[in-house]
């Protein structure tokens, strides 16, 4: 599928329809997750495959924000944050692939824009932002207008204007020029109409002929190179990556490579990946966390930001400072502390942000025990093993909890006056129910394990005076204690082949499909070839031949895939 050059003015939606397996005590993978035990089986040489549809998304606030500050320096940021995008297979970013933009939200994007442009030509910054000066400050100039917007104008659309997008940028400027009789505020106004232009805010996949596949597509050079730059930087390429593209040396094997290596050593690839990451994790969850300032005084809103921060920090330290084994992550004891986490943590005060690790005694182990995941997945005022299960289940190892059915009866563990203790007393009530035991024997006995930690994410080894349990299984492998639960889950096979997917599905802006399988399973082969190392893993899917290809889908081909995709089921109890 070719997509159109210009008059972009919509999302092209996908949908992708997911068949739920029912409450019978197994999760479903969604299709095209590569079955975990065939991993170590991965081909030395990457299979064949037809690439992904030619897909055409909505740039996310993040994307905006970060190109802008790359054009125009870190001082244009603002607080501005477009429409929520829709969660598809796992990831925020795969929903701007399936949504179109409302009138609200194009005038959100012209307030945007308008407030940059006029940032960009005032007179803290026209010197240094515009390579050049007008005749007449109170005219029009399309000399110097044409030098600024169309190198402008290369950054923005991710390649160079032709000729007649710079003719119609430069004469807007004319136009604003003359009737403002400002030849600045007549190039903000050209500057604001490319910040909304479609070729800014949405990433189409434009393809052209595979010379070395007859009648296949692949991604041109400028689509290939905003590709790895939005999966890499989660911002639109810079001048040494479009100048690879310009020159077609990022077409071939040996110049791909070389980009990306360049990419991978770049500062950027920090802010790329923890916006994967915040992404991945389900951070924006965040937004509407609230806790019961009664049950958890100390649960503050300055402790709700850093305990994002203190996981996305330890992550970044762990993968891209430190260069370790993403399977540690969940074992590792090393963190961050900020003053406002010292308090939940039960820990001294300290005057910033400072690098800790727990000692080897303590239950704090891994990112399960950090607040983020503890205080997330719980209610306002008390935990809950079925939602940390679940988010586990889900987060972490691609499977796909069912949701409850609409006739449950919850009054027997919601009951303020029942006698029901602790949260294994509670939740041993849905597993003695037919209707709910299927759901909660994939969710509870790995929650179960992480009742130590309260509804906020504090300690504690008793709940309402009785001791607790922290006991459980995750797949058939048995533990006493959180402990046991991290080790667990960094063996779990599924663990690496689900941040596989997750990866390749955020880079290639899309869900993942059975088609995908094979690669999958290359892949995560690949990731545990090279000790489970995150850049060894970016680097693999970026230089992959079906990063870079595009295949056709027949209309026909495609309205049956969305009606019945392929599902994979494992037991839960093996």
């Amino acid at each position: 599928m070719r997509v159109p050059r210009r008059g972009l003015v919509s999302v092209c939606a996908f949908g992708a329809a997911v068949a739920l397996a029912a409450c019978s005590g197994a999760v479903s993978e969604k299709h095209g997750a590569a079955p975990a035990v065939k991993a170590a089986k991965s081909a030395a040489v990457e299979p064949a495959n037809e690439g992904t549809p030619a897909r055409m998304r909505l740039i996310t606030s993040d994307q905006y924000l970060n190109t802008v500050a790359y054009v125009f320096g870190d001082d244009m940021r603002m607080d501005t944050n477009f429409a929520p995008l829709r969660r598809t297979d796992g990831l925020l970013e795969n929903g701007a692939a399936t949504m179109g933009v409302p009138a609200a939200q194009i005038e959100q994007y012209q307030r945007a824009a308008a407030t940059i442009a006029a940032k960009v030509v005032n007179a803290d910054h026209r010197d240094f932002l515009i390579p050049c000066k007008p005749v007449d400050e109170k005219a029009a100039d399309a000399a110097c207008a044409t030098k600024f917007l169309s190198a402008t104008g290369r950054l923005l659309y991710r390649r160079p204007m032709d000729a007649d997008m710079i003719k119609e940028a430069v004469d807007k400027a004319a136009e604003g020029a003359a009737r403002m009789k400002d030849f600045y505020a007549g190039l903000a106004l050209a500057v604001e109409g490319m910040l909304i232009s479609p070729d800014a805010l949405f990433i189409a996949d434009i393809s052209e002929p595979d010379p070395k596949r007859p009648g296949k597509e692949r991604l041109d050079a400028y689509s290939l190179a905003s590709r790895l730059s939005f999966f890499l930087w989660n911002a639109a390429p810079d001048d040494a990556v479009l100048k690879a593209a310009e020159t077609g040396e990022i077409l071939t094997p040996k110049g791909r490579a070389k980009v990306v290596d360049m990419m991978l050593a770049s500062p950027r690839l920090v802010a790329g990946m923890r916006t994967f990451f915040d992404d991945m994790f389900g951070f924006d969850d965040f937004a509407n966390l609230a806790k019961d300032p009664k049950v958890y005084p100390s649960f503050t809103g300055v402790a709700v930001q850093d305990a994002r921060e203190q996981t996305l920090r330890t992550v970044i330290s762990h993968l891209l400072d430190k260069q370790g084994d993403y399977r540690d992550l969940y074992t590792t004891r090393s963190t961050f502390i900020s003053p406002a986490l010292a308090a939940l943590y039960h820990l001294p005060a300290t005057p910033n942000w400072i690098p800790y690790e727990f000692p080897a005694d303590s239950p704090r182990v891994g990112l399960l025990t950090q607040i983020s995941f503890l205080a997330v997945h719980s209610h306002p005022g008390r935990s809950s093993p079925t939602l940390r299960g679940k988010a586990l289940r889900e987060r972490l190892l691609c499977q796909v909890v069912p949701r409850p059915p609409a006739n449950v009866d919850f009054s027997a563990v919601e009951n303020p006056t029942s006698p029901i203790k602790t949260q294994r007393e509670r939740v041993s009530i849905h597993l003695k129910n037919p209707v709910c035991a299927g759901c909660h024997k994939i969710t509870d006995p790995m929650g179960l394990a992480l009742e130590n930690f309260d509804g906020s994410g504090a300690y504690r080894e008793t709940e309402k005076g009785e001791a607790i349990d922290a006991s459980g299984s995750l797949d058939g492998a048995a533990f006493k204690t959180v402990v046991g639960l991290g080790q667990a889950l960094h063996d779990h096979p599924q663990l690496s082949a689900c941040l596989t997917r997750r990866l390749y599905s955020y880079g290639l802006g899309g869900p993942t499909t059975s088609d995908d399988q094979a690669v999958m399973t290359y892949l995560t082969g690949k990731f545990a070839g090279e000790g489970y190392k995150l850049p060894a893993l970016l680097r693999a899917i970026a230089t992959s031949n079906a990063f870079a290809t595009v295949r056709k889908v027949e209309p026909a081909a495609k309205s049956a895939a969305l009606e019945s995709p392929a599902s994979l089921s494992i037991n839960a109890t093996q």
